[in-house]
C-alpha cells in the first residue's frame, strides 16, 4: 500500500495554517485580556471601602469598572 501526495492536498493543507495560526491568536488574545480583567478586578477587590470611595466607586461597581475600563461608572468622563 503507497501514499500518494498531490499538490492539490498539500496547498489546502499550507492553506489553513494561517486560518489555524489566527484562531490561536485569538484565543491567546481572549486569555490575555481575561487575565488583565482578573488582576484588575483582584487589585480593586484589595481596596478598603475608604479607598474605593477614593477614587470613585463603590463595592458594587468593581465588577463593572473591571469589565468597562474604557468608561467611568458614574458616567462622568470616558478614558478614550
Amino acid at each position: 500500500m503507497s501514499t500518494t501526495y498531490s499538490p492539490l492536498n498539500s496547498a489546502q493543507a499550507t492553506a489553513s495554517t494561517p486560518r489555524i495560526s489566527g484562531a490561536f491568536r485569538s484565543f491567546w488574545d481572549a486569555i490575555q485580556e481575561w487575565r488583565k480583567w482578573e488582576r484588575l478586578r483582584a487589585d480593586l477587590g484589595s481596596l478598603s471601602d475608604r479607598e474605593l470611595m477614593d477614587i470613585g466607586i463603590s463595592r458594587g461597581e468593581v465588577d463593572y469598572v473591571a469589565s468597562n475600563r474604557d468608561t467611568d461608572p458614574r458616567g462622568i468622563r470616558s478614558a478614550g
